[in-house]
């Protein structure tokens, strides 16, 4: 496979983060990008997304997406593959798409069940749930979202065997810009 920029998401707790590891290190030169950064440089007038967002909240979402798409295509230019990693989910999903300027662009969704994501969030040191329930993110991600790229349930999967099947179907399902 050839160079390119993935983009790993699904709901908190999904497994992104262990995935988009595990796959920038299956490429000779890469770079894993945590969308996350982005909303923790903002040091004073940070407004968190929670269920009932404000309107501060979302352009600063926005601007993490418009962020990590910039990054990723700075990377790119410089030679590297560029495992993006965030929570992009409802219709912003096709946003950040819009952002990324590079291509190959693939999408690849974690969509472990609730009851897989519920355990895996109790299982971890960091709680990312706070105001939002599993069921509530899940919703959206199923409800809301554009359905682009490789849609994978992970509940059954080890992160290795997720990353072999975003490499083996990744030209064939995930590919969303060429």
């Amino acid at each position: 496979m050839e160079r390119g920029i993935f983009l790993i998401t699904g709901i908190m707790a999904s497994g992104k983060s262990t995935v988009a590891e595990l796959l920038s290190r299956q490429f000779d030169k890469s770079v894993h990008l945590r969308g996350d950064v982005y909303r923790k440089m903002i040091v004073q007038g940070r407004e968190e997304m929670l269920p009932e967002a404000s309107q501060e909240a979302v352009r600063q979402l926005e601007l993490r997406y418009r962020l990590a798409a910039s990054a990723a295509d700075a990377y790119y230019d410089a030679g590297f593959t560029v495992v993006v990693q965030d929570v992009v989910i409802g219709p912003m999903l096709q946003q950040f798409v819009d952002y990324v300027g590079r291509a190959p662009l693939y999408v690849v969704v974690l969509a472990p069940d609730e009851e897989t994501v519920a355990l895996r969030e109790a299982g971890r040191s960091k709680k990312g749930y706070g105001p939002w329930s599993v069921a509530g993110l899940n919703e959206i991600l199923h409800m809301e979202t554009p359905r682009l790229g490789l849609w994978l349930d992970t509940s059954k999967l080890t992160p290795e065997e997720t990353v072999q099947e975003i490499l083996r179907l990744a030209e064939t399902e995930a590919l969303v810009k060429a």
